[in-house]
């Protein structure tokens, strides 16, 4: 007779904050999840708007933490609500997810599958499907590689650890500076140098939402802010490698957003 394989408990921590207009689809879409051996946990960030109801209605089906302490500086408050959110959690693998955006329902089976699989992975990423108003728009796998520092950076809601690194990384990745760099970067950054074992899920599983008001949507390709967080981005890249002798050398796309940066 086939052994039968134990299926690990999945954790999907969600990081809600004035997403009351998306946070419904998120969380229908953990919760219907085609495998079974999960919980959800969502810190609510001290929201405005109306989140705290809705999330209130699934008060039986998630473990609601409420977060009164907050930095005001959008980037370290992501970061400790999925620290808080990690620290209530019992799952041995962790799926973050973003509460604008939203998962595929074979999402975490899939995922976990592979984990399965290949025993030597800590880190799998998935793919995002680009959610706009009006059509989506798949990431191809060959698209997402570029040429520098930080290629392959997946958004938050497509990452998935294995519990046994994630304090391990949060650890690392913890220090309040460079607020413009966000934790799907660092998380990124971190995996990719210390070679933990990453594999890029070559599938669609995550519906990432862009919108006129999210994080993203600051950052429109060339404008003034863009340049601002690229700077930030090489900022962070040297402290992170002379934070953890790893060897830095600036290269041209570093002089060039300096320059750049100076002249707008």
């Amino acid at each position: 007779m086939k052994k039968e394989i134990k299926k690990p408990k999945a954790s999907i921590l969600i990081a809600s904050y004035n997403n009351e207009k998306y946070l419904k689809r998120c969380l229908d879409s953990a919760l219907n999840q085609s495998y079974d051996n999960k919980e959800i946990i969502v810190l609510d960030d001290n929201s405005s708007d109306h989140s705290l109801e809705v999330l209130k209605k699934y008060k039986k089906k998630i473990k609601l933490i409420k977060n009164k302490n907050k930095y005001n500086v959008g980037s370290y408050d992501q970061r400790q609500s999925y620290h808080r959110c990690l620290e209530f959690s019992k799952g041995e693998i962790i799926f973050f997810l973003d509460s604008d955006d939203y998962f595929s329902r074979r999402k975490l089976s899939t995922v976990i599958n592979e984990f399965l699989k290949k025993k030597e992975i800590k880190v799998i990423y998935d793919l995002p499907i680009y959610s706009f108003s009006k059509y989506k728009k798949k990431l191809s796998l060959k698209n997402s590689i570029l040429n520098n520092y930080w290629s392959n950076v997946m958004p938050t809601s497509c990452i998935s650890i294995r519990r046994s690194e994630c304090k391990k990384i949060f650890k690392k990745i913890s220090y309040n500076r460079f607020p413009d760099i966000w934790l799907d970067f660092r998380l990124n950054i971190f995996t990719k140098y210390f070679r933990l074992g990453n594999l890029y899920l070559n599938q669609n599983l995550t519906y990432y939402r862009q919108t006129d008001t999210n994080v993203s949507s600051r950052f429109q390709y060339l404008s003034k802010n863009w340049w601002t967080r690229r700077e930030q981005a090489h900022e962070f890249i040297k402290f992170f490698f002379e934070t953890n002798n790893i060897r830095y050398k600036k290269n041209l796309d570093y002089y060039l957003t300096k320059i750049t940066n100076y002249l707008i």
